[in-house]
């Protein structure tokens, strides 16, 4: 099956179906065919679902003949996460401990995806409850990144970016509860957002952590990004914490990338709360900064304005991994990651105030940065400290500590709720994707795609087309 569509465009997409030169049926086609051959070598596919999303194109088919398409995203393949329900498909959560019955009722952001007339290809592998950012898990096995099958795509949103990266659909939908959008994109080259906490709906929220985790848009150009995200933040009452309408218009702010960023004022800081980061990848985002100034915004270098992390939320995330654990029959927790159940083992031993108190780090960590955000409207780091591990690296061992290697530059922004995006920047010495995350205050997600918008056009992303050839 011809690879044509595999690396297209939204819009050229849709250029081909209102012309009729091909229909979302022959996409689908070459999409399933595609997973087909690439999966046995990425392993991004928790679910693949042929029949549904056949189905689901021959009806956008329909549509697009008649000139009556639900959306921009009608017709065009892309997958979904096995963290959210999606009806007729269990949710696993990478865990050998979740049952196989299938969901009843569609999550938020699966109802939007549907109602808008996306062809959903199935769902994506994710480490067991989205603990870590790798992906592995004792359900699925190893998911792979397919610019170096033995690197980690990240996680925890891993099998969405390692089967968009190899040209399989064209937006995915993933979750970020520390980075897990934003690693991802960094470590597979794409681009990935993670609104600020409420803009997307999401229900059920059965996490311990559910007021950090956003579901976000990943994709391989910001026009796509955008053209997702409108579909997503569309209200659902479900959700308690949902945000009021929003009524921007992201892909008109993407469509037409300023020419200057005069008036914009960035900080750039390449050691947030102590952390160490690469030459190289220091190099790319000073570069990418440099850009950013030349293109009119007024970028200054600040250090590492906030405390480490790892003396403030430890506690908080081990008795978090406690109460997901509490809810796992002990017989059934040998089928359990081992690295997941040592930790939530540690947080056993925890009591409330350990929780509380990271709660009230929370409140406080988001103080200093409302303060950072009085004289900056964007924040610069890098995505990612150092480049993708390989998939033997144990996850949070002296090899790739969480705190030091994994998530000092995203976990701040699910702490505090705030927008963050990562986009790609250049690529490291070991010829691996390197991420800038650029972050704006709460509801500041127009002023982070203005930017990165911007930044793409000036500096586009480096180009990779995926084969087993």
């Amino acid at each position: 099956m011809s690879d044509e569509f595999a690396y297209m465009s939204a819009s050229r997409l849709r250029d081909g179906f209102e012309t009729e030169a091909f229909l979302p049926t022959d996409v689908t086609t070459a999409a399933l065919a595609r997973i087909e051959r690439l999966n046995p070598a990425l392993n991004a596919f928790q679910v693949i679902d042929a029949d549904g999303a056949a189905r689901a194109a021959a009806a956008a088919d329909g549509r697009w003949r008649t000139g009556a398409p639900l959306s921009p995203i009608d017709g065009l393949p892309m997958t979904i996460k096995d963290t959210v329900d999606a009806a007729g498909w269990p949710t696993r959560s990478g865990s050998r401990t979740t049952p196989e019955t299938p969901a009843v009722a569609d999550a938020p952001v699966v109802a939007q995806l549907r109602e808008a007339g996306a062809v959903i290809l199935g769902k994506t592998t994710t480490p067991e409850f989205g603990w870590k950012g790798m992906t592995d898990s004792p359900l699925a096995g190893i998911t792979r990144n397919p610019w170096n099958t033995a690197h980690t795509p990240g996680g925890s949103s891993g099998g969405a970016a390692a089967a968009l990266a190899a040209g399989i659909g064209v937006m995915a939908h993933g979750t970020d509860g520390g980075g897990s959008v934003r690693i991802p994109a960094s470590y597979c080259g794409l681009y990935g957002l993670k609104p600020t906490f409420g803009r997307v709906p999401h229900y059920p929220q059965t996490s311990p952590f559910a007021t950090l985790i956003s579901s976000g848009p990943l994709a391989r150009s910001m026009a796509d990004l955008a053209t997702l995200l409108m579909v997503m933040i569309r209200p659902d009452p479900r959700d308690w914490y949902a945000l009021p309408a929003d009524p921007t218009d992201y892909e008109a702010i993407v469509a037409e990338p300023p020419s200057s960023l005069a008036g914009m004022k960035i900080a750039v800081s390449y050691d947030l709360g102590g952390a160490v980061i690469q030459k190289d990848i220091r190099g790319a985002v000073a570069a990418a900064a440099a850009v950013l100034a030349d293109l009119g915004a007024e970028v200054a270098e600040v250090g590492p304005i906030i405390a480490p992390l790892r003396e403030r939320f430890e506690r908080y995330w081990l008795a978090g991994f406690a109460h997901r654990m509490a809810s796992i029959p002990e017989a059934e927790r040998a089928l359990m990651d081992s690295g997941l159940r040592a930790l939530a083992e540690q947080g056993l031993k925890l009591g409330l105030s350990d929780y509380y108190a990271g709660a009230e780090a929370r409140a406080a960590l988001g103080s200093e940065m409302s303060v950072v955000h009085q004289h900056y409207d964007l924040l610069l780091t890098p995505t990612m400290p150092t480049s993708p591990p390989t998939v033997e690296t144990v996850y949070h061992s002296a090899d790739f500590d969480r705190f030091d290697k994994a998530v000092p530059f995203t976990l701040p922004f699910n702490l505090t709720g705030q927008p963050a995006a990562s986009v790609p920047c250049g690529l490291c010495d070991k010829g691996l994707p390197i991420g800038l995350q650029i972050v704006g205050p709460r509801f500041a997600e127009a002023t982070i795609l203005k930017a990165a918008a911007a930044y793409e056009y000036a500096v586009p992303a480096p180009k990779f087309e995926f084969s087993d050839r």
